[in-house]
């Protein structure tokens, strides 16, 4: 299955009730796996979007782990996700740890099911 539909799965089950189409940031890229960067864009069940609510996602490798940055697209004041093996939290300004923000469960859900997703593929 092609590598953006499993991420805007992974995000459609993580992040109800919203639905989910992945855009390459750089659409001349391709869209690998060592190395990816895309915007994750919401929209309703009526299919209006909710830029407000769309996130950016890098995956890359190190050594032979998958890791990933959850961030949201138009509000770098907010907390992004960095997920290795464990989640952290990090100041979307600063870059400093920092404690999970109120909405993080979707955030670590997607996160932790697009590593499984990835490490199987």
């Amino acid at each position: 299955m092609d590598l953006l539909v499993l991420i805007a799965k992974a995000a459609d089950v993580c992040r109800k009730p919203w639905s989910h189409a992945v855009v390459p940031i750089d659409p001349l890229a391709p869209a690998q796996l060592d190395d990816l960067n895309v915007r994750i864009e919401c929209r309703d069940a009526d299919g209006i979007r909710h830029p407000q609510h769309d996130l950016d996602l890098e995956i890359y490798r190190s050594g032979r782990e998958i890791n990933l940055m959850l961030s949201w697209s138009d509000q770098p004041e907010r907390p992004m996700l960095w997920h290795g093996r464990h989640p952290v939290w990090m100041d979307g300004t600063s870059g400093q740890r920092t404690a999970a923000p109120e909405d993080a469960a979707p955030l670590e859900a997607l996160g932790r099911r697009l590593r499984s997703v990835l490490h199987h593929d």
